[in-house]
């Protein structure tokens, strides 16, 4: 069981890192979710790309441990995890908000376009994770 959450990491932490680093070096670096708010959009689509690959390189990981996973499953099961922490996402800006007097949440348009700019990119992630499985499958069958 040890092996396949390190074999995710090893795989897939780096992208959710690069984000997170982006973030946290444009929020307390250089103020630029102030002083250029247009960049929390890029910043939670690319976030959504990001932990989605993460998940679907741990969804492949995983089988070793349950069994195969049909691939749509395993796409779905991303998305949804990934839908799951922009939520959690949301909440805990709100409650630096509250308990450390931040200005993260700028109310509830820009948590829905926070929202669903997490989830396009998600959305996209996966539909390239799957034209890249499709094709890589094509060309083992053809060899």
């Amino acid at each position: 069981m040890k092996t396949w959450l390190i074999c995710t990491l090893k795989q897939a932490a780096w992208a959710p890192l690069i984000v997170f680093v982006f973030y946290a070096v444009a929020e307390k670096g250089f103020n630029a979710y102030i002083l250029y708010p247009w960049v929390d959009t890029p910043t939670h689509f690319f976030g959504g790309v990001a932990i989605t690959y993460f998940f679907s390189v741990g969804t492949v990981h995983a089988q070793e441990i349950v069994g195969r996973i049909h691939p749509v499953i395993r796409m779905f099961l991303s998305l949804g995890l990934t839908a799951i922490i922009a939520v959690v996402w949301e909440f805990l800006e709100y409650l630096s908000d509250i308990a450390l007097d931040t200005k993260l949440n700028l109310g509830v348009s820009d948590t829905l376009s926070d929202l669903f700019f997490g989830l396009l990119g998600g959305a996209i992630a996966i539909s390239l994770i799957w034209i890249v499985d499709r094709n890589q499958v094509r060309r083992v069958v053809r060899s």
